[in-house]
């Protein structure tokens, strides 16, 4: 009996041999490109002042130092900007999410009038935009002017995650298991709670991680908003004012860092204000990439 099992060309599996590696190597090479850069920043914050100065330092620290962390760790004013920005970022999650999920979940159901106007309402704001003027004159006329608050709402909606979470519902929650629900006489309420919230973790999870990052990298908004409240100020705007001055000696809250080169201290906060944020990939990086695949699984 002959086998059913077909056996391709030699030149055909070297040829999808020569693909696998090309595409192997161009994502290495593009994983090598994001890596680098941060490392050298890391070697950079970890050598001594002399070596910067000299341009001697790449990849590899030389002159080994804490120097530049001690300063920042003896600095109150960076420690307090940390902790805004970390209150500031749970504070933007949590509002986020209520808002998104409460959006997401009535525009994914087919029984909801008008659910395309609306959607389509939201859609066009990834399109236009007030700009940066309106915006400012807005949060001032609701006297959100150094506050936290004008950190928090302004942008905790995104049109781009309701699209996200809305699809990943659509497709994932069928309407028959809503309507066996509501047959046993569960409302809208408890159905999200007990059935769709339970089942859409992975997607949680991926956007919960879009706002938080994005809100953690964000300082335009602070440089607008907090002016004169400089206790509010997050550690990304500290990080903005130590990059840009250009002066020769670095002043901080608590001591005046005399640098020929203050190349180490910018580096240094860049490390501490990253580190953070990258410890929190590991815990949700399954559901991440779950969630992921749910939202494009249908548009």
């Amino acid at each position: 009996m002959k086998s059913s099992n077909h056996t391709f060309p030699a030149s055909h599996r070297r040829r999808l041999d020569v693909w696998d590696v090309l595409i192997r190597l161009i994502l290495l090479a593009a994983s090598v490109a994001c890596l680098l850069p941060f490392v050298h920043v890391v070697a950079k914050s970890l050598s001594d002042d002399a070596y910067v100065i000299a341009q001697k330092v790449f990849l590899v620290p030389k002159g080994f130092t804490l120097e530049a962390y001690s300063k920042i760790f003896a600095d109150d004013s960076i420690l307090r900007s940390l902790y805004v920005s970390v209150i500031v970022t749970v504070l933007f999650t949590i509002a986020g999410m209520i808002v998104t999920i409460c959006a997401a979940y009535p525009l994914s159901r087919p029984q909801l009038k008008g659910r395309a106007a609306l959607t389509f309402i939201c859609v066009f704001t990834l399109y236009f935009g007030g700009g940066i003027i309106p915006d400012y004159l807005l949060v001032n006329s609701l006297g959100m002017l150094d506050t936290i608050w004008s950190l928090v709402l302004p942008l905790s909606f995104s049109a781009f995650n309701l699209l996200i979470l809305k699809s990943s519902i659509a497709s994932s929650i069928p309407v028959s298991l809503e309507e066996s629900a509501r047959m046993d006489g569960a409302g809208h309420f408890r159905i999200l709670t007990s059935i769709v919230l339970p089942l859409s973790k992975p997607i949680l999870a991926t956007l919960s991680l879009f706002y938080a990052v994005g809100r953690w990298n964000a300082y335009q908004d602070a440089l607008f908003y907090i002016k004169h409240n400089v206790d509010l100020r997050p550690l990304q705007l500290k990080l903005y004012y130590l990059v840009v001055q250009a002066s020769e000696s670095f002043q901080l809250e608590a001591t005046t860092v005399e640098l020929s080169n203050p190349e180490v201290l910018k580096a240094s906060v860049v490390v501490f204000a990253t580190l953070p944020i990258i410890c929190v990939y590991p815990f949700i990086q399954k559901y991440f990439v779950q969630g992921v695949m749910l939202g494009s699984v249908k548009g």
